[in-house]
């Protein structure tokens, strides 16, 4: 039931989103004279970061997410409804959501985005994303339940569609991932399925660029390219993905790897319900924002996080899709929010850069912090810190580094269970291709 205005003794601000925005914006707003509403699909926070580790059996799915109404509970101001959003109704203020319509004095949006498959029907039916809680555990399902199919054939003909590996895109997470996947090939392989020899499993990792970490600096690029080869993932650059039927993957080249697997990290592209005007939205489906974050053409809404286009002056490109551009524009838009209530202004949005980081495998990673540069054990430690204390609750955060520890020193943790079978779309029948081989 819509509550009417009147019946508030403060203004609304209803946030759409439980991502690193959404929730530093509500937190923003304890104790003020407003009264916040968020609104999410699920009830909890995910630690996105870390989702690589839930895929690949490392930790799980509950330690990296946590319930937002436990999040806010010293919070008075603030109430939580899980709920799907079906439109922004501008004119009267309204978000209409599957349990029921919410008026808005402020609205802020922060809805995050979603695997982008550039148009690619065989991509999108067969690739596996990594988005969501549901889609990390379904690829460690899926992942554990090809290992088993292995098993039952005898030929290396036969095998090798399930054993060949493939993530696309050379960002942070797949970098991280296919180290991860690397790793059970090294140390997990030979120890649960002995009828497997650790030879016949294969990791790639494709990119469409001439580099992985594109966003790092050309050493930290480097080092984590020798890192992955260390660990026998091969790397395809300037490589891009033209198929995918669910059998074979195929190349602009004309070149093919045979697969059951294959893992799609390679874009992603905002996400947002009805009521945005087309023509503020930008490359990567993100709205188009001014540079105090607030939505061209749209009265009291603003828009953060990786559904935002900052592109002004400053951010011709706009910003980084990162959980710290996210945070900072969070704590930025309710501030703006705070100021406007006060009839007061504010200088625009600046993004602070702390620095970008990414782990390869078990005891190696790269860190960029300006000008200074981190790899190996060293920063492996640092970017383990930087994680760990940024993982909302004590719990979480205990589970984290407990599984940590056992991992590097016995090299054989893991949750290797299939709780609940991935049931991927049938595909094509299997073509006599020949498997290519990385030199």
């Amino acid at each position: 039931m819509l509550l009417d205005r009147s019946e508030r003794n403060f203004p609304r601000v209803i946030i759409i989103g439980g991502g690193f925005g959404g929730v530093e914006a509500a937190r923003q707003f304890k104790d003020k004279e407003v009264e916040v509403l968020l609104i999410d699909r699920n009830n909890f926070h995910t630690f996105q970061p870390l989702m690589y580790q839930v895929a690949t059996g490392t930790l799980a799915a509950d330690a990296i997410s946590f319930p937002l109404r436990k999040m806010f509970k010293a919070q008075d101001n603030f109430r939580f409804r899980m709920a799907e959003v079906q439109k922004i109704d501008q004119a009267n203020k309204i978000v209409k959501t599957s349990v029921g319509d919410y008026d808005y004095d402020y609205l802020i949006l922060a809805t995050g985005a979603t695997s982008n498959f550039f148009g690619n029907q065989g991509i999108a039916k067969y690739a596996l994303p990594m988005k969501s809680i549901k889609e990390a555990l379904n690829i460690r399902s899926y992942v554990l339940q090809n290992l088993e199919e292995a098993v039952l054939h005898e030929s290396h003909h036969e095998r090798e569609r399930y054993l060949n590996f493939v993530v696309v895109g050379g960002g942070p997470t797949g970098v991280e991932l296919s180290g991860a996947i690397a790793e059970i090939q090294l140390h997990i392989l030979k120890k649960d399925y002995p009828e497997l020899a650790p030879h016949e499993m294969k990791v790639y990792l494709i990119e469409g660029t001439g580099k992985i970490l594109g966003a790092l600096s050309e050493k930290s690029s480097q080092n984590a390219e020798r890192y992955l080869k260390e660990l026998g993932v091969q790397i395809m650059l300037n490589t891009q993905v033209t198929d995918y039927d669910g059998n074979t993957i195929s190349f602009s080249d004309g070149q093919t790897i045979a697969t059951k697997t294959v893992i799609w990290g390679a874009g992603v592209m905002g996400q947002f319900p009805e009521g945005i005007s087309p023509e503020i939205v930008q490359r990567g489906n993100r709205i188009q924002t001014d540079g105090q974050c607030r939505v061209e053409n749209m009265e009291a809404v603003y828009a953060i996080g990786d559904v935002a286009a900052m592109i002004t002056e400053n951010t011709p490109r706009g910003l980084p899709g990162v959980a710290p551009a996210a945070q900072q524009q969070g704590a930025y838009v309710a501030k703006h929010i705070l100021a406007r209530m006060n009839d007061q202004s504010i200088a625009d949005f600046k993004y602070f850069d702390k620095g970008s980081m990414a782990t390869v495998g078990r005891n190696r990673a790269v860190v960029d912090m300006g000008n200074f540069h981190m790899k190996g054990f060293l920063a492996w430690l640092t970017w383990m810190f930087v994680h760990l204390v940024s993982i909302f609750g004590f719990r979480n955060k205990l589970v984290t580094f407990v599984n940590w520890s056992i991992k590097f020193f016995t090299k054989n943790s893991g949750i290797r269970l299939i709780i609940d079978k991935y049931q991927r779309p049938a595909p094509a029948k299997a073509k006599e291709e020949k498997e290519f081989e990385f030199h």
